[in-house]
């Protein structure tokens, strides 16, 4: 039988082994969850500065940066990836939260030459991550752009626009053109050998590396300073909404919470089940799998702790079992 779709070339391998490809290999996945804003006129870069945590001011076209977007509260309404362009900046975020995102920003564009558009040109993505993604890539004469740089180049006569992504764990890339170039992708990387990966497994690979993910882990009652991502905060960069609130906290020095990952012994729990310690609630999960591993099955989550109660190492528990926080990335693998 010819193997003819990515689907095709999942069935015939078990989630373990596209798991260890993307830890000792590479393997590739979709982007469908993922979503772009555009944003164009003479004020962009202005306004969008005073919009999010991090500096856009600062970035050289073709470079990007992880953000926050708070409300004057400081709570978190959303999280985005900024590139600069030379005529427009592009936000990546979660396709499911794309339309919230743009009616909040869209709220302070008051006498700003500022226009967001939802992209809804012929854009797919194609994730590959592993120690020899980099390696993948050249075999398909594709460059491997920096950490957090966009490259837009011609393959085989289409346009393929590439960036590296925050990889804590192993090296990732993005492969974004249209449909078809996509698939022409997709095939090309398998035949390569790098192999297809199903969602559930770049969500395991996404828990080893212990990214939050907005609308899981983050939520719009969570602090920039609680979910312990401060790649996403610059502190010299001018106002910015909700500023005043995460510089009060700097100048406190801390949180009363952080964001963690917690070893698991016992049944993996749903999203929300609370941590406790000394039978006070000290925490709670976000997030929680059972991942196989090469050494066994590691019962993982990501969630919240109290830092007096990490701070004291005292025993955890949760409705089902005992919790023990590790630190982040998990290596040991």
């Amino acid at each position: 039988m010819t193997l003819t779709t990515q689907a095709d070339i999942l069935a015939t391998q078990p989630a373990e082994a596209q798991l260890q490809a993307l830890l000792h290999h590479a393997g590739n996945f979709s982007l469908n969850d993922l979503g772009w804003i555009r944003i164009t006129g003479e004020d962009r870069v202005r306004w969008l500065n005073g919009m999010v945590t991090n500096s856009i001011q600062d970035l050289a076209p073709g470079l990007g940066c992880f953000n926050f977007i708070l409300n004057a509260q400081g709570r978190i309404q959303g999280t985005a990836y900024a590139f600069a362009r030379p005529d427009d900046i592009l936000l990546q975020t979660s396709r499911a939260h794309l339309a919230g995102l743009i009616a909040t920003l869209d709220r302070f564009i008051i006498m700003d030459d500022v226009e967001l558009t939802g992209d809804t040109t012929d854009r797919t993505g194609i994730g590959i991550a592993g120690p020899e993604a980099a390696s993948f890539l050249k075999q398909l004469g594709l460059p491997t752009p920096s950490s957090l740089a966009l490259e837009t180049i011609s393959w085989h006569g289409a346009e393929v626009t590439l960036l590296a992504t925050h990889s804590p764990l192993v090296p990732r890339f993005e492969l974004w053109a249209n449909a078809a170039t996509a698939e022409s992708l997709t095939l090309a990387l398998a035949t390569a050998g790098a192999e297809p990966c199903a969602p559930e497994v770049v969500e395991w690979l996404r828990l080893l590396e212990g990214t939050p993910r907005y609308g899981t882990d983050i939520r719009d009652k969570e602090l920039p300073q609680e979910t312990a991502q401060t790649q996403a905060l610059h502190f010299n960069k001018g106002c910015y909404l909700g500023q005043e609130i995460v510089e009060r906290i700097r100048s406190r020095g801390n949180v009363h919470r952080t964001f963690t990952a917690y070893r698991l012994e016992g049944s993996i729990p749903p999203a929300g089940t609370v941590i406790e310690a000394e039978a006070k609630s000290v925490g709670e999960i976000t997030s929680a799998a059972a991942i196989p591993l090469s050494s066994g099955t590691l019962h993982l989550a990501l969630g919240y702790i109290r830092r007096e109660a990490l701070d004291r190492a005292v025993p955890l528990t949760y409705a089902g079992g005992e919790a023990h926080p590790v630190p982040l990335p998990i290596r040991d693998l």
